[in-house]
């Protein structure tokens, strides 16, 4: 048996439904922007106060001790070990993560293995710049070095030349 406008009345409360479920879900997504914030670390995880256990003159085996196996070693000039890690955020689940901080923690040592010098480097300014010395690198083989890590882990910078 057929019902006069049964099929018209089922049609429009699909149609209505439909809306009703669209204007949910935007108000959802809309609502979870203002609350949503994600922040990930990758790569090395510096210690509170570890850099300030690591005296100049302190052995390779001291460093790796408090810092651990560092990311890469270099020999530019002389033995490095370099600590690098990189902090991205996002602002909401759909959003791409967009890097707020890099650094890379360099212990430099001499030829009998012990520390000469920490740096503790990150982009300023798109610069690199050593946040223990409040310096910016001004040339050598040690800053091309550092800036092809910079650039092999995400950010753009200027190279200042």
């Amino acid at each position: 048996m057929k019902v006069p406008g049964l099929g018209s009345n089922i049609a429009s409360h699909r149609r209505y439904s439909a809306r009703f479920a669209l204007a949910l879900a935007a108000a959802l997504v809309l609502a979870g922007c203002g609350s949503f914030h994600e922040t990930l670390q990758r790569g090395y995880v510096l210690p509170e106060g570890a850099l300030e256990q690591i005296p100049v003159g302190a052995s390779q085996e001291q460093v790796l001790i408090v810092l651990g196996t560092p990311s890469t070693v270099a020999t530019v000039s002389g033995e490095a070990f370099y600590y690098i890690s990189q902090k991205a955020q996002r602002e909401a689940a759909f959003m791409p993560h967009q890097i707020t901080d890099q650094r890379v923690v360099a212990v430099y040592f001499d030829k009998e293995r012990r520390v000469e010098r920490l740096a503790n480097y990150g982009l300023k300014d798109g610069k690199v710049f050593d946040f223990m010395t409040e310096t910016t690198s001004t040339g050598g083989k040690d800053l091309n070095y550092l800036r092809n890590l910079f650039k092999s882990i995400g950010v753009g910078m200027h190279t200042g030349q």
